[in-house]
This record gives structure tokens, sequence and C-alpha cells, in this order.
């Protein structure tokens, strides 16, 4: 057996920025469930991978949030069982581990310069990409540091002075940088911009532009979980290869982007029939429950997401079906084998992980007992949850 363990960590391939062709027998016999992960995910050239069939998959994996990931529903029943790893359930930092990938690049906020509108801080821009926006002088003016009140910042002329205006001027300027391919993935939705959550609404944002820009975006995400003989089960979705962002990943069973114009509860109704056909006679009765929220620096991009967190308990004989073509299929999962894979794996797309371990401690998989509980309690609001 050590002979074939040993084999088995020398068949890891490290390049950058991929770890490709995780191979791995399914010849053990006993206990041991290690299988083939053909899994791609991109790590930093700093990533390390220790030697052990407990660190495989790596959890600590920084995910390229285009990069597919090719693993199957199999390797997921594999890596979730108590048997195939001696780690620990009330060992955490598995789930730290999730809540440094949302929370990445602090160190880089001296790089960010505020956004402001109508003297409300209302996002951050990183210094070079904004050496982009001043050809456009019609529409953002660049201020230097004259000792005011918020130093060197970015602004909008002041000759634009409605709402709608400010939408459609800065919406010409995005459309530009896309086709520059300094914004990708544009996806024609509006994102409100507001200085916090219900305030007035200064304009309406291009989504793939705004962590561009740093302004606040809020999310809607549901856990869809069942109960049977005294046992909870999660829907877990796997999204489509073709999405432009975390394809193959796990998901929940229905999420989405908050935009311009719908209240929380009516866009978590409408997510539960696109995403997963579930009608509203059952959806309008998911249950808001808190919210979590993070800060994620990378390169310009500066992301200050808050998601609005639902529970809907289903019936049994429920099984949901995608509409929109973003998901690939789904699997009723025991909720402690949900935790097992965020724990132990890079599967789910990674502000999912934060959502599931919000459920993990409401619903009592982790306790108070736990070493580290009240720090990852307090880190699932890591962001500016306003």
């Amino acid at each position: 057996m050590a002979s074939n363990v040993q084999h088995l960590t020398q068949t890891i391939r490290l390049s950058f920025p991929s770890l490709h062709n995780f191979k791995a027998s399914d010849a053990f016999t006993n206990k041991s469930l290690i299988t083939t992960f053909p899994v791609r995910f991109s790590f930093h050239s700093s990533a390390k991978l220790t030697t052990s069939i407990r660190s495989l998959p790596v959890a600590t994996a920084s995910i390229s949030y285009r990069s597919s990931c090719t693993f199957t529903w199999d390797d997921v029943v594999r890596v979730s069982q108590p048997e195939y790893s001696p780690d620990d359930s009330s060992d955490l930092r598995g789930y730290f581990e999730k809540i440094k990938i949302c929370n990445r690049g602090s160190e880089m906020q001296s790089e960010f310069f505020p956004f402001i509108i109508e003297d409300q801080v209302v996002g951050y821009t990183h210094n070079r990409f904004a050496s982009h926006l001043r050809k456009y002088d019609d529409v953002f003016i660049y201020s230097e540091n004259n000792g005011g009140r918020f130093g060197s910042h970015l602004k909008l002329n002041s000759k634009l002075k409605t709402a709608d205006e400010r939408t459609r001027v800065v919406g010409e300027v995005i459309k530009c940088l896309g086709e520059e391919d300094l914004i990708p993935g544009i996806r024609n939705e509006l994102y409100p911009v507001t200085s916090t959550f219900g305030s007035p609404i200064f304009f309406s944002l291009e989504r793939a532009a705004a962590p561009y820009f740093g302004i606040k975006a809020y999310g809607v995400h549901m856990n869809g979980y069942v109960e049977k003989d005294g046992q909870k089960f999660l829907w877990i979705g796997k999204r489509s290869q073709v999405k432009p962002t975390y394809p193959g990943m796990l998901d929940h069973l229905v999420a989405g982007g908050l935009p311009h114009g719908i209240a929380c509860g009516e866009n978590i109704i409408k997510e539960c029939e696109e995403e997963a056909g579930i009608p509203r006679s059952i959806s309008n009765r998911a249950r808001p429950v808190g919210a979590v929220s993070y800060m994620d620096i990378n390169g310009f991009s500066y992301k200050r997401d808050v998601l609005f967190c639902y529970d809907l308990k289903l019936p049994e004989d429920f099984v949901p079906k995608n509409q929109d073509g973003e998901v690939e299929s789904f699997q009723l999962i025991p909720v402690a084998h949900v935790a097992n894979v965020i724990r132990r794996t890079g599967f789910f797309k990674p502000n999912c992980s934060l959502v599931i371990i919000d459920f993990l401690f409401r619903h009592g998989y982790i306790c108070p007992e736990y070493f580290g509980y009240l720090d990852l309690l307090q880190s699932l609001r890591s962001g500016d949850c306003s």
C-alpha cells in the first residue's frame, strides 16, 4: 500500500497556471476511495502541494474564474465520503481557506483611489485603470490630492446631473473599454450604483464593469434543501461548461446578481424559475436568513460583494430542472457530505462556499466547540456589509 501511495503522489504534475492530468488508481481496496480527478485549476506561482492523500485534491487552490473544471459527479461523491480522508469534521481550516480565497489583495488597497459621486464614496478605481478613463474627460474627471476630504479621486463630470444621463454616457464608455478588452465579458446587465444598500441610486453600471469601479454589488443566493428520515440534503448544481465565469464548477441550487429595479425577494423567485424550474407556489416560501460579504482585489478588479442568503425547504419528490442553460445538472447530496467537499476541494465556485458555510452554522453542522468557531463566523462578513 505504501509503495502505491508513493506512486500516486508522484503522478501530480504542477505547471503554472494549471494542474493537469491529476491521476490516481482506482485499484486500492479496503476503505481507500482515491480516483481520477481530471480537474484544471489555476495556481499562483507560490502554491505548494504536500504529498499526502489528505491533500488530494488541493483545497487551497486559487481558482481562475475562467478556467474550465472537468471533474464529474462521481468525483464529487467519492471525495465527499467520510472514509475518503482521515480529516476531522471539527477541523475548520478548509473553511478558512475558502474565506481567504474570496478576500485576497488587501495589501493592494493603496493602489486604488475613491470614486466619488455627490460627495459620497461609491467605489474604488485602480490608478492604472483610471489612466484609461482620462481621455473621456467629458464623463470622468480625475482630481489630484489637494488636501481635501477624499485625496486623489475619480468623479463624474459635474454636467451629468441625472441618473439616466449618467447611465447612458458611462455605458458608452464601458462599451468602448469592452471593445479594447479592458473590461471583458460584457453582459448588458445593469447594477445600481449606490453608497449603501437601499440608498439613492446615482446611476446604473454594466455588471462586468462593477469590479473595475469597485462599486458594491449585491446578489441573492439560495440553499435548497430536503429532509428525509431526519437527515438534511442539499440540491447542488454544476455550472455549464459554456458559462463565461467558473464553468463546470459546483454552485447553489439558485443564485444570481441583484440588478437594477428588482427587490431581493422577487429576484429569488425569478431565479428559482430560471435556474431550477421551481414554481412560484414553492419559491415564495424561501426565507431570508442573513447575508455574507467579502472584499477581493485582483489586478484592476476590486470586488465588494454582499450576498443575501435564503433557505428553501423543498418537497422530497421535487427534482430541479434548469430552464436557462446555465446549469449542466443537479445532484441531491447529504449536507455533511457537501461540507466535506467544501473543506477538502476547490470544486465549488468560491463565493458559494461562503453561503454554504453560513448554512452549516445555522443548521448546527459547525459547533461552538470547534476551534476557531467565532473567528470563522465573523469572517463570513469580511467585506463592507452595508
